[in-house]
């Protein structure tokens, strides 16, 4: 499948190729602080596939637990995380989901560092659900 990504503010864009299949949620706590948020969602991309189009992501190098140096790229401009890659050895691209516009057909099919999820992840159907952000708080 081909997607096509993009930063908020659209200076930083790039395409790829990727196995729909293989779209994961992380529940690490690197994951859930380089996001600010509880999980990330991404696909890699095939190899071979990546191509930036336009702009220069700014990369913060994160070692993680294993040791191996994880390239996180973001817009400088609006924040967005976009991809990461092996630092050392820039061939692999795990794309982050929310910023490819085909990111509806992308549901993950598996989970990793479940131990980390948060508690109430899990289960969000029981939530109150609005259509847009017009409940007055």
């Amino acid at each position: 499948m081909k997607v096509h990504g993009s930063c908020h503010c659209d200076a930083i864009a790039f395409v790829a190729e990727t196995d729909p299949q293989l779209t994961s949620v992380c529940h690490c706590h690197d994951c859930q602080k380089l996001t600010g948020t509880a999980f990330r969602v991404s696909t890699p991309a095939l190899p071979g596939t990546f191509s930036l189009l336009r702009g220069t992501p700014k990369v913060y190098v994160k070692v993680a637990e294993s040791g191996s140096r994880r390239a996180q790229a973001f817009c400088g401009d609006c924040g967005s995380q976009l991809f990461t890659y092996d630092a050392d050895n820039p061939t692999a691209y795990g794309l982050r989901v929310g910023v490819l516009a085909e990111s509806q057909q992308l549901r993950p099919t598996w989970q990793k560092w479940c131990e980390a999820a948060l508690p109430w992840v899990q289960d969000l159907s029981a939530l109150e659900k609005a259509p847009r952000n017009d409940r007055a708080r």
